[in-house]
């Protein structure tokens, strides 16, 4: 009996126990379901919610790797910083009407600038891109069939992976519908894509470009192709180019050639650059795009050459020749492009030919975004600049101050007069510009001086007549007008200058057709060389004789006429719009000898300039 009452104690025991653990159990499954953290099937009703916002996050996700792509990586292209005079290209390409971030240019104040984002980079631009575009995910459709969506803490972090993009979305997504409602955030996505291995294969691109020079190298192949560089030509008149027509085959050839270079092919050609990846790479330039070209030795246009062998003394040399020498600096931009598919990653570099050589690889070490020099931004020397004409009437001119390589803007006169800020600078030079007016420029130590007035010449267009005894030559000839200003003028084709007042050396050379031809020759030159072995180590010395051959040579025109004259041109006659130039004549040679002597006769000729 006793046993039996044990039991049934026991037994009511468990039963306690067990009605205990069933009501904690289902207080706990209450407040659960009621706080999201256990959802059951109203999770499962709520699925399409998390599938309709992961697949919003996912669309914007391609969305921010297309834009990047597009801009060189760049969600966020910064601050527009324009070019200058000195270096045309701002901070960005405009290519195609949207903004594109250089990794490499020269900035407007003459310092190379780098402008490469990390892969940290990119992941916190994506990541804040997604963050302002989840917050315009257009719930409407889910809202339309009852249920109520709502975005807390909105945060995502972004992984950058060779073929794909991780996006751990950290925010709080609430849903409720029908009086359920659930709550979930961490969840995670992959966007398939080769974005990040496009964007190590530009990385690795540029390194290579940066360190081999690979774009100046063949731009330099191309400029003394296609432009005046280095060269002899045979003959006694000037050689002439248009500098603008240069610029313009300079420009032409650039595109064309630019554009051909190939990174992905096993043909080994000129165009070929020894470089394989699984992408396609290209190279695009447009002349459309801004670029810079200065050519030193051309003046008002126009790039002469003088030739050798016409000169007094000179005449037994028995022919003349042009030599020309030019040296250019040339600047503009270049788009790499890497495609896989439908994806793109681009980036551009501004090339740099700096007096006919490539730029320097170090160069970027020496001036990089690290680079705190920057003269532009510390004006701090109060000044005042006035400008004149000849008549002293104030005029209206652009000024700049020039220290070291750095030229600064300064800004305008107004009535004449600039009152402004300076760098601080010892021999510096300020430069005035003015439309009509010749360019001026002068030393001034913005650290000691506050003020200088400049004299400014004004410039006109004059047409030139050239007569021979009064009566006008049909021949061709160049003029040339040497003074503070040096300006050329090619009859008949080019008759106009533009010229201020001041005093001039004023030659003419007047040329007409000519049948001559040189014949070959043959001259022998001595010189003293070191002789071979321990001699020559000794400093013994002997002479060698060699024979040079001088081709034979058709001359197409000869000097026929011209003069040289000391002149002062008056504002009076160039307000006339008119220069005559009367010269004299010589006789139309009919052998070397005669056209010999006629370049001798030549320095002893005279001008008469006038209005």
């Amino acid at each position: 009996m006793l046993r039996n009452n044990l039991i049934g104690k026991k037994g009511q025991v468990s039963l306690f126990v067990v009605v205990a653990l069933v009501l904690v159990i289902g207080v706990g499954v209450y407040f659960g379901i009621s706080k999201g953290i256990f959802s059951f099937d109203e999770s499962e009703s709520f699925t399409e919610v998390y599938n309709y916002y992961d697949e919003c996050v996912k669309q914007d996700g391609l969305k921010a790797l297309d834009i990047a792509g597009s801009q060189g990586g760049r969600i966020e292209v910064g601050e527009y910083v324009p070019g200058s005079d000195y270096a045309p290209f701002s901070s960005q390409l405009n290519f195609l009407g949207f903004p594109v971030p250089y990794w490499y240019y020269i900035g407007g104040n003459g310092l190379v600038k780098e402008n490469v984002p990390s892969k940290a980079d990119v992941e916190k631009e994506i990541e804040n891109y997604l963050v302002q575009r989840t917050l315009d995910c257009d719930f409407t459709p889910l809202a339309e069939r009852g249920f109520s969506v709502g975005l807390n803490d909105v945060d995502f972090d972004v992984s950058i992976n060779d073929d794909f993009i991780q996006v751990k979305s950290n925010t709080v997504l609430n849903v409720e519908k029908d009086g359920k409602s659930a709550e979930t955030k961490g969840r995670t996505l992959q966007i398939n894509s080769n974005f990040g291995k496009m964007l190590t294969t530009a990385q690795d691109l540029y390194e290579k470009q940066i360190n081999e020079a690979i774009l100046e190298n063949y731009s330099v192949d191309v400029l003394r192709l296609y432009a005046p560089v280095d060269g002899v030509e045979i003959q006694c008149s000037p050689k002439i180019w248009k500098a603008q027509e240069v610029v313009d085959e300079l420009q032409n050839a650039l595109q064309s050639n630019i554009n051909s270079i190939k990174f992905n092919t096993e043909k080994d050609s000129y165009f070929s650059v020894n470089y394989q990846s699984e992408f396609e790479i290209n190279t695009l330039y447009s002349r459309q795009w801004p670029w810079k070209v200065e050519v030193y030795g051309a003046e008002d246009g126009l790039m002469i050459a003088e030739p050798v062998g016409n000169q007094n003394g000179m005449g037994l040399m028995g022919f003349c020749y042009v030599p020309y020498h030019y040296v250019y600096d040339v600047s503009y931009p270049v788009m790499f492009q890497i495609s896989s598919g439908e994806e793109l990653f681009q980036f551009p570099v501004a090339v740099v030919i700096d007096k006919n050589v490539p730029r320097q690889a170090e160069q970027v070490e020496l001036f990089d975004d690290n680079s705190n020099f920057d003269l532009c931004k510390d004006k701090t020397q109060d000044i005042q600049i006035r400008t004149f004409d000849s008549n002293l009437n104030s005029v209206e001119a652009d000024l700049s101050y020039e220290c070291f390589n750095q030229k600064c803007a300064l800004g305008k006169t107004n009535n004449g007069v600039f009152s402004g800020k300076s760098p601080a600078c010892v021999n510096g030079r300020i430069i005035a510009k003015a439309e009509g007016y010749q360019d001026y420029s002068e030393l001034f130590s913005s650290n000691e001086e506050s003020s200088k007035d400049l004299i400014m010449d004004k410039l006109y267009d004059v047409d030139i007549e050239v007569s021979v005894s009064g009566k006008n030559v049909n021949d061709m000839a160049i003029v040339v007008f040497n003074g503070k200003r040096t300006a050329f003028a090619s009859l008949p084709d080019n008759n106009k200058v533009r010229i201020a007042e001041g005093s001039y050396n004023v030659s003419v050379y007047i040329y007409s057709n000519s049948s001559l031809k040189i014949p070959e020759s043959k001259k022998t030159e001595c010189r003293e060389v070191f002789k071979s072995g321990i001699q020559g180590a000794l400093g013994f010395t002997e002479e060698k004789c060699f024979d040079i051959v001088i081709p034979a040579t058709n001359l197409d025109f000869a000097l026929v006429g011209g003069g040289k004259s000391e002149s002062y041109v008056l504002a009076s006659q160039l307000e006339s719009g008119k220069i005559k130039i009367d010269a004299d004549s010589l006789p139309l040679p009919d052998s070397i000898e005669k056209l010999q002597q006629n370049y001798a006769t030549f320095e002893t000729l005279n001008l008469e300039v006038g209005a």
